[in-house]
């Protein structure tokens, strides 16, 4: 077995070597149409960093040509192919300026798009691509509207703000866990706001309600009396956007805890006049 894997790693140096060996003979060559056609084969061949190498050495032997247009366009998709999508994004971007008739104007207009899509990082990171990526999709929608590629374009949108509707929810809870109801409470109101048709919208306004109600239950006597009406107003919103919420009647736990402090708080007041 040990003698097996020598033997195969032996073979893949030769290979290797060998591979190398031929690559650098088409990069000497002065028949440019001849490196053209390996670029091709390359490329076609699912060797991109290859492919990339003899585009780019070709770029300026034909600029200007016929052949130009499809180099470029095989150019940028050998970055994309390599996922090195901000580099190929930018020649997308670049195809499209200097060749913005061509056929394939719509179907690179939507890899750029893509491409941002693509850089859509871990949801914990910050979202500048996913958001730039939902823009770029609209913009493409917009642009082409009677694309073959607007379902898909659509359903990105969808996922990118299915993300950044979850990254505003784990800040939320975070603030939550942390004991920072406050916060908690806004952050989940902001969601609700940013995400009006979510299905979990229901949720998103119950956090509100217990985050206002212990917030309001570890504030200062003094401070008591508005916030617990908070919880009361927040309820009586709930009630009025989710009447048939599964979640009311533990919404209406917090509602029933600060009517009975308010009360109690009113009567302290009765029987401690401010003299």
């Amino acid at each position: 077995m040990r003698q097996f894997k020598i033997f195969f790693t032996f073979l893949m140096i030769v290979i290797c070597i060998s591979s190398c060996s031929k690559f650098t003979k088409i990069q000497k060559s002065k028949d440019y149409n001849y490196k053209l056609t390996k670029a091709e084969a390359y490329y076609n061949s699912k060797k991109y960093r290859f492919a990339q190498q003899l585009y780019e050495e070709l770029f300026p032997v034909f600029k200007g040509t016929q052949k130009f247009e499809d180099l470029y366009y095989r150019y940028a998709y050998c970055f994309y192919y390599e996922g090195l999508y901000r580099d190929a994004e930018n020649l997308f971007k670049g195809y499209l300026e200097v060749f913005p008739n061509s056929t394939n104007a719509e179907e690179v207009d939507y890899m750029r798009a893509y491409c941002f899509y693509k850089q859509s990082p871990k949801i914990e990171l910050e979202q500048v691509n996913t958001v730039k990526a939902m823009g770029m999709m609209q913009t493409f929608i917009n642009t082409h509207p009677g694309s073959a590629k607007n379902k898909e374009a659509t359903e990105i949108i969808d996922k990118c703000r299915v993300k950044l509707e979850l990254k505003e929810y784990r800040g939320a809870e975070l603030y939550y866990n942390i004991g920072e109801y406050r916060a908690a409470a806004l952050s989940f109101s902001d969601i609700l706001n940013n995400y009006p048709e979510s299905p979990l919208g229901e949720t998103y306004k119950l956090m509100v309600v217990k985050s206002y109600y212990k917030f309001a239950k570890m504030s200062v006597i003094e401070k008591q009396e508005e916030r617990y009406e908070k919880v009361v107003y927040e309820y009586e919103d709930f009630l009025d956007r989710f009447p048939e919420s599964k979640l009311l009647s533990e919404a209406s736990t917090y509602y029933t805890q600060s009517q009975n402090q308010l009360k109690a708080i009113k009567n302290e007041q009765i029987s401690s006049p401010t003299k």
